[in-house]
């Protein structure tokens, strides 16, 4: 008997997502989440290999070098919300408990002169489509507390890509389709 599964890890930010009558599943493979709440966002990618992917090109768009044992420590790590410039810090730590408590996960910047989280997306995009000859796809997962600006701009930074489609995750009520 091999268990080829992770454990899936509860999200950073403490998100009450809002609910819908609809139910439709969300891929588990060549798929970015977006976890949007109190004015922050988390970037999560499906793949350990995409996810090395993306990081060897996001190293190479800001000039940052990984270790293999970095490569390898980010590819296990589910979603992370912090600046470039932190996250070997951020791999560097033990676990996600203290990755938590490090103070580093602010979001991942998306203001116009420093917008990393669109990097991010358009690395993974490229990673998928050379690794897995697929597009990738978007879901994002809002608070249902957010303000409408900053879910705004984050399906704004999508459509700048093209993207035009994706899913929003929401909890389901009773009688679900």
């Amino acid at each position: 008997f091999i268990l080829t599964a992770t454990a899936r890890q509860p999200d950073p930010l403490n998100i009450t997502t809002p609910t819908s009558t609809y139910k439709i599943p969300v891929p588990d493979v060549d798929i970015a989440k977006l976890s949007i709440g109190k004015g922050q966002v988390y970037y999560e990618v499906a793949g350990q290999d995409i996810k090395m992917a993306t990081l060897d090109k996001m190293a190479a768009q800001y000039n940052i070098s990984f270790t293999p044992e970095e490569r390898k420590r980010f590819g296990v790590i589910q979603s992370f919300g912090v600046p470039i410039q932190s996250l070997k810090q951020y791999i560097a730590l033990s676990d996600q408990a203290a990755r938590d408590k490090s103070g580093l996960s602010t979001g991942i910047p998306t203001d116009s002169t420093n917008n990393q989280l669109s990097a991010w997306i358009l690395n993974s995009r490229q990673a998928v489509a050379d690794l897995h000859q697929q597009p990738m796809r978007v879901s994002i997962k809002g608070d249902g507390e957010e303000d409408y600006p900053v879910v705004k701009k984050i399906v704004d930074i999508l459509q700048k890509q093209k993207i035009n489609k994706f899913s929003l995750i929401t909890s389901t009520e009773g009688g679900a389709k």
